[in-house]
């Protein structure tokens, strides 16, 4: 939620960032609701002080003089409980406006329709060459018998699979490997250093964070909609997570955390729910797009003065992960169209995928700035006194799926075996290859 300061000062800059994130809402409707809600405010305050005063007079009194004090003190009760109903009436039709207004883009946010509008800022590694036919992951997978989603069909339904052998090794792998970067000061000062970036080389907190949210937290979150994605249960009136950001972004909740602890941050590896309406026909085959996914997940809780930095560092620890994965990529940032509500700023990276001979998008980085925190009533308590509203960021730290997707097509060798990236060989009981063909 935006602060109503910014809503009052600034109401074309607001409007010009509802429009060009194509979101419909009323800010003239906003500023005059707000500025009626002041003006009651100020006379329920003034008449609550005066009906304070004649209270306190009335024991001074005669007793020819209290009936009429009495009357007039009433009559004050009156007038002001009328006054609150109004005010009620205000707050009830001005908070579903202010909850739809979308956070304010940075300067160096494009402005485009959709995703068609977003810029390519780099590409890193080399696209590979294949001197044979490159298969895809879905042969890959029956080949070796690692992806199943016959059989995933068979007792879910479409769009569910099942991960099989070395498969499911390299998924841990890949989850063990990311945990043992995050939670290393060393490794994370050297992907700073190389960053050129000037953060704090705080570690994050590895998380098992609830994959089941109330409603009314979902919507805190401004992660709620679009409320047909989301897989509701109506027996416990709760909703499955679409991410472990859902959970993690409202750990501190209705609090104020000291600036010396800040930046906080979290990663949490769960599984992911999203009902992908509307998606129909786009990547049914393999495992590119499912209702069940995995995804290592980071969150950061920081003072604004240090959100952007953060920002730069969550997309400095994604490009660290492609790269130690040796898998091509290019750094996108989103226009305005393609930039969630929540989203101040938005870099996505996209893998190289040789069975599609595309980039696909496999990251995610969002700076939310005080926008959720807002809603969430988290602050920062600061020094000197007082407390500001914290600000937040998230980040896909390896989206599991796209990435096995991502290693197998780029490693896959002419006889269809698959190298293990050799940062993740570690973590894989010595294995350095799927598929290997078996000797004699």
């Amino acid at each position: 939620m935006l602060d109503i300061k910014i809503i009052r000062e600034n109401p074309e800059t607001v409007k010009a960032a509802a429009k060009n994130k194509r979101v419909n809402v009323d800010v003239d409707a906003v500023v005059s609701l707000d500025l009626e809600r002041r003006k009651l405010q100020q006379e329920s305050e003034t008449l609550k002080a005066e009906q304070n005063r004649a209270s306190a007079e009335i024991a001074k009194l005669s007793a020819e003089e209290r009936p009429s004090k009495l009357e007039a003190v009433k009559k004050m009760k009156e007038t002001f409980k009328l006054l609150e109903e109004k005010l009620v009436a205000i707050e009830t039709e001005l908070l579903p406006l202010l909850l739809k207004l979308p956070n304010i883009p940075t300067d160096d946010t494009p402005v485009g329709p959709d995703e068609s509008g977003n810029v390519v800022l780099r590409q890193v590694g080399t696209v590979p060459v294949f001197s044979y036919p490159v298969r895809d992951h879905v042969e890959l997978g029956k080949m070796h018998d690692i992806i199943d989603n016959d059989l995933g069909a068979k007792v879910a339904g479409a769009r569910f699979t099942y991960l099989k052998g070395d498969l499911v090794l390299l998924q841990q792998a890949m989850i063990n490997y990311a945990f043992s970067l995050l939670t290393d000061r060393g490794a994370l000062e050297r992907i700073i250093a190389e960053a050129g970036l000037k953060v704090a080389d705080t570690p994050f907190v590895p998380i098992v964070p609830p994959l089941m949210i109330k409603p009314d937290v979902y919507q805190r979150m401004a992660r709620l909609e679009p409320r047909e994605e989301r897989y509701h249960i109506p027996s416990d009136d709760l909703y499955l997570i679409g991410s472990a950001e859902h959970t993690l972004g409202p750990i501190h909740m209705d609090e104020a955390i000291d600036e010396t602890r800040l930046p906080l941050r979290y990663v949490a590896a769960t599984a992911a729910f999203r009902r992908e309406a509307g998606s129909y026909g786009k990547d049914t085959r393999g495992i590119i797009r499912l209702h069940q996914f995995d995804k290592i997940e980071m969150e950061s809780f920081s003072a604004p003065e240090q959100s952007r930095g953060e920002h730069d560092f969550f997309v400095a620890v994604q490009e660290h992960i492609c790269t130690s994965f040796g898998v091509p990529y290019q750094v996108v940032q989103s226009c305005t169209g393609d930039l969630g509500d929540p989203n101040a700023r938005k870099i996505d990276i996209e893998c190289w995928m040789p069975g599609q001979g595309t980039y696909r998008e496999t990251h995610s980085a969002d700076y939310m700035t005080d926008y959720q925190t807002r809603r969430l009533a988290t602050r920062v308590k600061r020094r000197e006194g007082g407390n500001d509203m914290a600000h937040t960021n998230d980040a896909t730290c390896i989206a599991i799926g796209r990435m096995l997707v991502a290693v197998m097509e780029n490693h896959q060798r002419e006889d269809g075996s698959i190298a293990v990236p050799e940062v993740l060989v570690p973590y894989m009981l010595g294995r350095t290859v799927i598929g290997a063909p078996k000797s004699a």
